[in-house]
């Protein structure tokens, strides 16, 4: 359980408990944000994309990934951010030492056992309710429990959920949006599950290169309803099946 930490908001100087939130890495390991209890939170007045964001790395796999920036509501009414240690870039982070004065090199993680898997049995594609039904047993084949459409469609993003996964199927023309990769990522980040994405007509640029930095898995499937990996999330889904819960 992730220990809570007293934070003092800026605006009305009372101080409470906060507790870090966590978030699941895509090897399947819990990350929780590191509080810097020396740092000094601030009010929230304008917020920006880039300030929500913080770097930090997964202690099990090294991995480093961008998550939303903790902040709290203070009874006071204000809206606080906690500072966090963030993770250092490409060209801050110092080197190991080597043994023998050779190169460093970085350390890698342990490899993982492929799951052996039946071939899977596509469902062919002719209307968009098609490919939502071929995205489930997709799902169900890579090995997640209870995939189901959510009940009376309530959730806005999702179009199948089960425990540890929501997954959102995109039947359009055109390559899907950053917005759409967006709110997938955020329900299941409150869900705490794993977010995938099918698209029958792939993916925007900018769409894809922030599935990339949120390790989302993607795919892209044909009218036959064979779902193909597009990035290295969807490949080692596919490699070692979900995280285990």
């Amino acid at each position: 359980m992730t220990d809570s930490v007293p934070v003092r908001c800026p605006a009305c100087r009372r101080e409470q408990s906060f507790t870090p939130p966590t978030y699941p890495c895509s090897c399947g390991a819990p990350l929780t944000l590191p509080v810097l209890r020396e740092g000094t939170p601030e009010e929230i007045e304008h917020r920006t994309w880039k300030d929500t964001w913080v770097a930090a790395s997964c202690a099990l796999c090294g991995r480093q990934g961008h998550w939303p920036r903790p902040e709290f509501g203070c009874v006071c009414g204000a809206l606080v951010r906690v500072p966090v240690a963030s993770a250092p870039g490409p060209t801050e982070r110092a080197p190991a030492p080597a043994r023998g004065g050779g190169p460093a090199t970085p350390a890698a993680a342990p490899p993982s056992r492929a799951v052996l898997r039946p071939a899977f049995r596509p469902v062919t594609i002719r209307t968009a309710r098609d490919a939502v039904t071929a995205a489930a047993q997709y799902l169900t084949w890579l090995g997640f429990g209870g995939v189901r459409r959510p009940e009376g469609q309530e959730e806005s993003g999702v179009d199948l959920c089960g425990p540890g996964v929501v997954a959102q199927v995109d039947p359009t023309t055109r390559p899907t949006a950053l917005r759409d990769i967006e709110c997938l990522w955020l329900n299941g980040l409150n869900e705490s599950a794993v977010s995938v994405f099918f698209s029958l007509a792939g993916y925007a640029r900018d769409a894809r290169a922030r599935a990339d930095a949120l390790h989302m898995p993607l795919f892209i499937m044909d009218l036959t309803g064979t779902p193909q990996p597009v990035n290295d999330p969807a490949d080692a889904l596919i490699r070692v099946g979900p995280p285990e819960r």
